[in-house]
């Protein structure tokens, strides 16, 4: 019976055979592609290519996806008439609601653990719409805030999947309540009517 070692010792002999006839084979595809992946660094002034995974760079699209249309707050004009009408325009829209929920589906493996939403309905339903007084905020100016709260219902049927070692299928009808503020700044036309100026 062969100990460990000597199995090891066959294996790294194995290695150094297999490394040594790999250049002798004639084929340089390994050797082509660090050849041209350097000489396109040296041309560019930048480092040899570096595969992505589809995951980091989906990744960084939601990020920017979710900073440019979801995080940012508004600044808007201000609204012309002392008694002109002010209330929410913009709901929630389904991605942003559904961006909102906690990932529950993500960190699976396909065929060993997946889970999915279907048959998704969202009900939209607002809460509070409220604007506060005029006041100084700093880059902005003399604003008021308009409070947009806003209570988004998900139904769902949540599906787990697994395919081995054992196949089976979960199916499940699913509530979540996720609550969105769309909250904005919305400039002072000027003064306020009630303030008083003091003359010297």
């Amino acid at each position: 019976m062969t100990s460990f070692q000597t199995r090891l010792r066959r294996c790294l002999l194995a290695a150094a055979l297999g490394l040594l006839a790999l250049p002798n084979s004639g084929c340089h595809m390994l050797v082509g592609m660090a050849h041209n992946s350097l000489l396109l660094s040296n041309f560019w002034f930048t480092t040899p290519l570096i595969p992505v995974s589809p995951y980091l760079s989906q990744k960084i699209e939601d990020e920017y996806w979710e900073e440019e249309r979801y995080k940012r707050i508004p600044i808007l004009d201000p609204v012309e008439g002392e008694n002109a009408p002010l209330f929410c325009l913009d709901p929630p829209s389904p991605d942003e609601v559904m961006r909102a929920m906690p990932n529950n589906t993500s960190g699976g493996m396909a065929f060993l653990a997946e889970t999915s939403r279907n048959n998704v309905r969202i009900i939209v339903e607002p809460m509070v719409d409220r604007l506060d007084d005029c006041r100084f905020y700093p880059m902005v100016g003399p604003a008021r805030v308009h409070h947009c709260h806003y209570k988004c219902t998900v139904y769902f049927e949540e599906v787990k999947r697994s395919y081995w070692p054992v196949p089976f299928e979960n199916r499940d009808q699913r509530q979540e309540v996720v609550y969105v503020d769309h909250d904005h700044l919305i400039r002072c036309g000027g003064p306020d009517s009630n303030s008083t100026s003091m003359e010297e």
